[in-house]
């Protein structure tokens, strides 16, 4: 039996040449991963969406590779912060299916926790996938999440997993997808559903990867407000909305930002965002949806949303899929969703060990 070895990724300069080649089968497995696990390859990484992560310049990006037989058979992938939050890492596992049982997924991350020891961070983050049939085959042993109501049934090989190597659960997030197109006229309804209970008191602006100078400070308070936990969000302001903003078109994403004005003061209370990534179109992913606590309750969610999935199909009618995320308590968004036509895939989990309290 051939031994399996762990090792650090060199990454490539560039994805041309002989020196690409690890780099290309270590996207391949995490490809093949995400195939088995979600039933399509709409959430797995190109190359070069890969290889421009690894040259983020906030974010130092590491991948320990397992072999075997020569073989790239599982990666890790670990992402450590360098502006905020410098005392987290979040570590990606993946290990193809014809090499599961063989210990390969906790090698990896007892080689990935000592690299992230080494560079001095102190927390580290792990996500685990739970596609929906597998979910209703899970019953007894409920692990419940530290923050909201989310939980994830032990018989779960992958919370086991997590739970065994000492991770606890910090959140859980239910997973959805929305086919497009949707319906006919079913933004057109949902729409005049949100204006009937708003009595049209919203202005709604759109813009495509640059908010408009008379914006940007609504939208960098917007990004500011306060947590669901009550606990402020990291420092927002004109200047970091613009180098965020400036990052996302070098990697080629663009952004679809739909936002309320409310009429009777003049102010944004609301916005939410879509991505396309720069190098797979036909995906898109449903990102932050904030609106002022003052106007909930006034459908104003409905109303950005159905506004955004307009732009959408509008600005990319190449996108043919679009994914969120959100918490289980959420319901009011939960509720959007399904208006919308998004269907439940299955839940992630995010699993936390930090280093200080071992």
């Amino acid at each position: 039996m051939s031994e399996t070895t762990i090792e650090q990724l060199r990454i490539p300069d560039s994805l041309d040449g002989d020196l690409a080649a690890d780099f290309l089968e270590a996207v391949e497995v995490s490809r093949l991963v995400r195939r088995h696990t979600w039933g399509n390859d709409e959430l797995a990484y190109t190359a070069e969406e890969l290889f421009d992560q690894c040259h983020d310049p906030y974010e130092w990006y590491v991948v320990l590779v397992a072999r075997k037989g020569g073989a790239i058979v599982g990666r890790a992938g670990i992402a450590l912060p360098l502006d905020d939050n410098t005392e987290l890492a979040h570590v990606t596992l993946d290990v193809l299916p014809t090499a599961e049982g063989m210990g390969l997924g906790r090698k990896l991350l007892e080689a990935a926790e000592t690299f992230v020891r080494g560079e001095n961070r102190q927390i580290v983050m792990v996500e685990t996938n739970h596609p929906a049939a597998t979910l209703e085959e899970g019953t007894g042993d409920p692990i419940p999440a530290t923050h909201g109501s989310g939980v994830l049934p032990m018989s779960s090989r992958e919370a086991r997993f997590a739970f065994s190597a000492g991770y606890d659960l910090e959140q859980v997030e239910q997973f959805s997808a929305c086919a497009l197109p949707v319906r006919a006229g079913l933004t057109e309804e949902l729409a005049a559903k949100a204006a009937r209970t708003h009595n049209s008191g919203y202005a709604i602006h759109q813009w495509v990867d640059s908010c408009p100078e008379e914006w940007a400070q609504d939208i960098a308070r917007l990004e500011q407000s306060l947590g669901p936990d009550g606990v402020a969000q990291e420092p927002w302001d004109v200047a970091r909305l613009r180098e965020a903003e400036e990052l996302s078109v070098l990697t080629g994403r663009h952004s679809m930002v739909s936002a309320a004005e409310c009429l009777e003061t003049g102010a944004l209370v609301a916005f939410t965002s879509i991505s396309i990534l720069g190098h797979r179109s036909d995906v898109a992913f449903q990102d932050d949806t904030v609106v002022e606590l003052s106007h909930k309750g006034k459908d104003v969610g409905l109303l950005i949303k159905v506004s955004n999935m307009d732009q959408l199909v509008r600005e990319f009618p190449q996108a043919r899929t679009v994914y969120t995320w959100n918490a289980p308590e959420n319901s009011y968004m939960l509720s959007v969703n399904a208006e919308l036509g998004y269907v439940s895939a299955g839940m992630t989990g995010q699993w936390r060990k930090d280093f200080n309290a071992v």
